[in-house]
């Protein structure tokens, strides 16, 4: 990427970010105009790729994007004094929910980049995210109070069991040709944590017990 982009004012850089997020999260990415990103923009195609040397180099940035909002969105002041592993993840949960909600390009842009399988950015995306998993997992949960959990459990692998259910969930919504639900997907995700939570913490920290805001 040209380091030119970061001279624009925040107001332009976001309307080429946001018309980016709305033609890649309407179409696939194949499929995605670059035309049509520069228009929505209100510039022309050559200064878009003055910008950004190709369409992927944009997808990526976009995707990067994203994740560094959410993160910032999310991990607030609450979310880092919040000790118990469950509420961790069902107050990180409510918090993607209200963010998502708030911009619908954002919601196509995070489903059709998060659970793309054929695009011609998903193996770079699936790099992307396994180089990240674990570094943020130690980022965010270092504060958990693993006293909680049964003898021999191990938080991370728990993390990514919750995750593995998140992600057959919407490839089983995919599937079925069912219109997504993030708040459904919301409330059965909450449910397999209160399951979760009775069969690795221990007996007197099964009964959930939300913290103090």
């Amino acid at each position: 990427m040209n380091d030119k982009f970061y001279t624009l004012s925040e107001e332009k850089q976001l309307k080429i970010v946001n018309a980016a997020m709305e033609v890649f999260g309407k179409n696939e990415y194949k499929k995605a105009s670059t035309d049509l990103i520069a228009v929505k923009a209100g510039i022309s195609k050559g200064l878009l790729f003055y910008y950004f040397h190709n369409k992927k180099e944009l997808y990526l940035y976009v995707y990067n994007y994203l994740m560094e909002i959410m993160k910032e969105k999310v991990a607030d002041t609450h979310f880092l004094e919040i000790t118990d592993f469950f509420e961790l993840l069902k107050y990180a949960g409510v918090g993607k929910v209200k963010m998502l909600e708030k911009n619908p390009y954002i919601m196509d842009f995070a489903m059709r980049a998060f659970y793309s399988e054929q695009e011609a950015v998903s193996d770079a995306l699936k790099i992307m995210n396994t180089a990240q998993e674990e570094v943020l997992y130690q980022m965010y949960f270092s504060n958990i109070n693993t006293d909680k959990f049964q003898s021999g459990i191990e938080p991370f692998k728990i993390y990514k069991m919750l995750r593995w259910m998140g992600d057959g969930y919407i490839h089983d919504i995919q599937m079925s040709g069912k219109t997504f639900n993030i708040d459904a997907m919301l409330e059965e995700f909450n449910s397999w944590m209160d399951m979760m939570r009775y069969l690795v913490y221990k007996k007197e920290y099964q009964v959930e017990q939300t913290e103090s805001t």
